[in-house]
């Protein structure tokens, strides 16, 4: 199936309060894991692409990687550019072939953000993409995104406002959610998103997925949290599975680079296959 919308994708799991993991890929071997998990739970999937990995593979040679793998797979794919703040990326990749962008304009006043969120969704449409808002961080850096601090939270007022006015397709709402891995457990305002998507009725993106509860993920994306956002564990699951079997090569003074690909490949796999199921994801492809 050829990448598809991202509102398609969204507005179905909303509708039927499923949830959408969106994987934040990082080279052609977690792609390739990541579209073969959704495979075998025969679920749609979101691959992400940071800015930081748009420049480091440039974005026409990263765009042909994703649809090597992407184009004959039969789940629905989307393309997704996730926290961006430069304007030009993001124009690059929605010229280049991108589903959706997030405009990472949150450090912005409201009204500034606002306007040029307006204008993004405005340049999005002429492609057929789709826009995710946001005007509170998400707290903790990602990617060389972000900051520790925590955000300040918007009304329900100046939030819903804002979607209204500006026409994204979801948004991210600050919650008690950060990206990272939470040095303690959070604590969320989880009504926060059923009040949204009662104002707005358009899906919510969660970010700072890794490192929350079960019971979290669920309460949340029965709430109307259609996109959940995967990065810190698919990095983890690369990083940690090589380092495990790097250790077992230098053991063995045995080294063979594709041994190591498929153990990382394997733990890619499980990583993602785990979070679509919990997230209600499996059999949801059309």
């Amino acid at each position: 199936m050829p990448v598809v919308p991202m509102k398609d994708i969204l507005d179905r799991a909303l509708a039927e309060r499923y949830g959408v993991a969106a994987f934040n890929i990082v080279n052609d071997l977690t792609i390739e894991a990541v579209l073969a998990a959704a495979v075998e739970e025969q679920a749609p999937v979101i691959l992400q692409t940071s800015v930081k990995t748009v420049r480091m593979y440039g974005r026409p040679q990263l765009y042909d990687i994703v649809h090597t793998f992407a184009d004959d797979v039969p789940v629905p794919v989307t393309l997704h550019l996730d926290h961006c703040p430069d304007r030009s990326v993001i124009s690059d990749c929605l010229r280049g072939g991108w589903n959706s962008v997030l405009f990472d304009a949150h450090e912005l006043d409201v009204a500034e953000n606002l306007r040029q969120t307006t204008e993004v969704v405005a340049e999005a449409r002429r492609t057929g993409a789709h826009v995710e808002g946001e005007i509170e961080g998400i707290q903790g850096v990602e990617d060389d995104v972000g900051s520790d601090d925590a955000p300040l939270v918007q009304s329900l007022e100046v939030a819903a406002d804002f979607i209204k006015h500006t026409g994204v397709d979801c948004f991210a709402p600050a919650i008690g959610n950060a990206h990272g891995q939470y040095r303690q457990a959070p604590v969320l305002d989880a009504q926060r998103v059923s009040d949204l998507v009662a104002a707005t009725g358009i899906p919510m993106a969660l970010h700072g997925g890794t490192g929350l509860a079960d019971e979290q993920f669920t309460d949340l994306i029965a709430r109307g949290c259609a996109k959940v956002n995967i990065s810190t564990a698919l990095k983890e699951s690369y990083m940690k599975s090589g380092l495990e079997f790097l250790r077992e090569a230098g053991a063995r003074d045995k080294w063979d680079p594709p041994s190591l690909f498929r153990h990382q490949r394997a733990a890619i796999v499980e990583m993602a296959r785990r979070h679509i199921r919990l997230f209600g994801g499996s059999g949801r492809a059309w």
